[in-house]
């Protein structure tokens, strides 16, 4: 009878989670240790003089500031694609939704190529905002628009298979009731949207932290001023400041580290209020 309660469906449950558990160390939990292990080197006193610079600060303003802002114009232009995706039928609609899913496929230095092209003073959309003084290409504006470029198909995507399981009926009750049609998005449907879309747009937030190839085209790379932490990161590494370069990638490493923690219990949350 124990024998019995033992078994299970698939066998090799063993095994497969030795092999999982040592792809995972090598993969990635052994690369990650090795960082906090050399910045554990500089010691508390030295680990806070790396990053307590003008310089740091500087970039952690710029990097967090406008991945926080992508994020949340991410996460409502996000939620209204997904609404169009999956409540209406018209001419294009695939294409659209396939061109969702570029941002994952394009290589970021393409990205970051194309938006330079698009934004530079010379460039098709720089050139007519050029006489209005706005300057987008190597301004924090260029960042911001590659962090939302980048970013967009992480809420999108989040959002768009809760819209599709939502059952219509709820709304037409509500309609029925005299509910107009703001009220009713806002007290039936937008509180089962919540959990995606937080999950949606904190997702965008921790990809905008760390990207690199989309950004340093468009960004020109200023200290102090379109500088962001990938970047200064890399540039240390240039300069042979190692125990720099550590300390700056432990930090993000802790900051992306407490970001899933948060996507994970969201996620969780989530699936138990489906489930209800």
């Amino acid at each position: 009878m124990q024998a019995n309660k033992r078994r299970r469906i698939l066998p090799g449950f063993g095994l497969s989670l030795g092999f999982t558990v040592a792809y995972l160390g090598l993969v990635v939990l052994f690369p990650l240790l090795l960082v906090f292990v050399k910045a554990s080197g500089l010691g508390w006193r030295g680990f806070y003089e790396a990053l307590a610079t003008d310089r740091v600060w500087a970039a952690c303003r710029l990097t967090f500031g406008l991945s926080l802002l992508a994020g949340l114009l991410n996460g409502v232009f996000g939620l209204l694609i997904a609404w169009v995706l999956a409540r209406y039928q018209f001419p294009g609609r695939r294409f659209l939704d396939a061109s969702v899913d570029l941002p994952f496929a394009m290589p970021t230095a393409v990205a970051g190529i194309a938006l330079t092209t698009l934004y530079a003073p010379n460039g098709w959309i720089g050139s007519l905002l050029k006489p209005y003084g706005i300057k987008v290409a190597f301004a924090p504006a260029g960042i911001l628009i590659a962090l939302v470029f980048i970013g967009l198909p992480f809420v999108v995507r989040t959002l768009q298979p809760v819209l599709e399981d939502l059952e219509v009926a709820q709304e037409e009750a509500a309609a029925s009731l005299g509910a107009s049609r703001w009220k009713t998005f806002q007290r039936v449907v937008l509180p089962q949207l919540v959990p995606a879309l937080i999950t949606g747009t904190t997702l965008a937030f921790a990809r905008a932290v760390g990207e690199y190839g989309s950004v340093v085209f468009i960004a020109g790379n200023m200290p102090g001023k379109t500088e962001i932490l990938p970047l200064l990161i890399i540039t240390k590494l240039e300069q042979y400041d190692y125990p720099g370069a550590t300390a700056l990638a432990s930090m993000m490493l802790v900051v992306s580290f407490g970001l899933l923690l948060l996507i994970n219990y969201l996620q969780r949350k989530t699936l138990v209020r489906n489930q209800a």
